[in-house]
């Protein structure tokens, strides 16, 4: 009697659809991104900002584009969606606070907003994947989203690059900073507050 291995070699990476590569794709820019804030920080040349805000955005391509060779293959899954929910909180959670960071929102208060910010996506990636059957209604896409997707955050990145190009970093930011009770607050890192905010919301976007 021959008996059949369960573990093979590389068993999970062998059940990845053409969509998944995609997927780790945009965790891959994600981690760049983050990798590329910090080595301006060890050096302060400012292309590597500009690196950090390209990788997001390569990020935003990768998680477009699984999506539809999702629905071209016709092959989606469970683990698919959640290692897209993972795969995103990288690159549009954790990369864009990181780049703030790194911008010069170092202040304590700087740094609960942008924890704040994290939180919220992840609670929204959480809440979708959880309510995602019932928003598609029997369908294979989602009609609508409830708060905004976590991927909007790339306008925050946006925002940043501007303000790299025009050396509004660390002591230049914009609308300058706040000191309260001895703690630091630079009012811009209020615009990860407000997108945060927005994310957890019950405000319905339609999907496109």
């Amino acid at each position: 009697m021959t008996i059949q291995r369960q573990n093979k070699p590389f068993s999970m990476i062998r059940e990845f659809h053409l969509a998944d590569w995609f997927t780790l794709a945009n965790a891959v820019c994600g981690t760049s991104a983050m990798f590329a804030i910090m080595t301006y920080l060890q050096t302060g040349d400012v292309t590597h900002v500009y690196f950090a805000c390209g990788l997001v955005f390569a990020a935003l391509v990768f998680d477009v584009l699984d999506g539809r060779i999702a629905r071209w293959r016709q092959k989606s899954s469970t683990m698919g969606r959640d290692l897209d929910s993972l795969a995103d909180i990288v690159s549009f959670g954790v990369a864009p606070a990181v780049i703030a960071y790194g911008c010069g929102m170092q202040g304590l208060y700087d740094r609960i907003v942008l924890t704040f910010f994290v939180a919220c996506g992840v609670s929204r990636l959480a809440r979708f994947n959880v309510t995602a059957e019932a928003l598609s209604e029997g369908g294979d896409k989602v009609k609508y989203f409830e708060g905004t997707p976590i991927p909007t955050s790339l306008l925050l990145v946006i925002m940043m690059g501007v303000a790299a190009s025009q050396g509004a970093l660390h002591h230049a930011l914009w609308f300058g900073k706040i000191v309260f009770a001895g703690f630091t607050l630079h009012p811009i890192v209020l615009c990860f507050a407000v997108s945060g905010s927005l994310m957890v919301s019950r405000i319905r976007f339609p999907k496109f």
